[in-house]
């Protein structure tokens, strides 16, 4: 699978660089994982962590869908792999496979996508049940690229800890 990442533009709208920026981080968490089998993608960072690429794609699975389906929406969709709400239990790869962590990620980015671009304008807000807050588009959006480019940085040396793979 070649991931291709899009060149986020120097001047544009807002709504668009937003758009962009997140794909290009989420282009970037694909390629960090490209080419490696699922044991590869489950190799665990260092003791006592459990954190592993194939977790990091389950966590943002996770994410993805908190921020945009339950946040943005309204959708009353439970987490992907926790029935208590437990967001740590995405990182726990376990027995997963690339099949099914990127099967719930990737499905989980074209819903997010389809309720941004229904979306009216980054002024639609939603209510963070968390928190305890309403919250606009433009916040998730700039959220979203913040949780990505900080778990690309320890995808970053996860990839590297693995084949010695780096950059990108």
């Amino acid at each position: 699978m070649t991931v291709e990442r899009p060149d986020p533009p120097r001047c544009g709208g807002e709504r668009e660089m937003l758009r962009v920026f997140l794909d290009f981080h989420r282009a970037t968490l694909a390629m960090k994982c490209d080419g490696l089998s699922d044991e590869e993608l489950r190799s665990l960072s260092m003791p006592p962590s459990t954190l592993s690429l194939l977790g990091l794609v389950r966590h943002m699975a996770e994410v993805e869908r908190t921020w945009f389906r339950r946040v943005i929406a309204g959708e009353d969709v439970p987490l992907v792999w926790s029935a208590e709400g437990d967001f740590q239990e995405a990182y726990a790869a376990g027995s997963s496979t690339r099949v099914s962590a990127f099967g719930a990620w990737e499905a989980e980015v074209e819903r997010a996508r389809e309720i941004e671009a229904g979306a009216e304008s980054l002024d639609v807000m939603g209510h963070q049940a968390r928190w305890g807050e309403d919250v606009s588009l433009r916040f998730v959006m700039l959220h979203m690229i913040h949780e990505y480019a900080r778990h690309n940085g320890h995808a970053d040396f996860l990839r590297e800890g693995i084949d010695g793979s780096v950059g990108a």
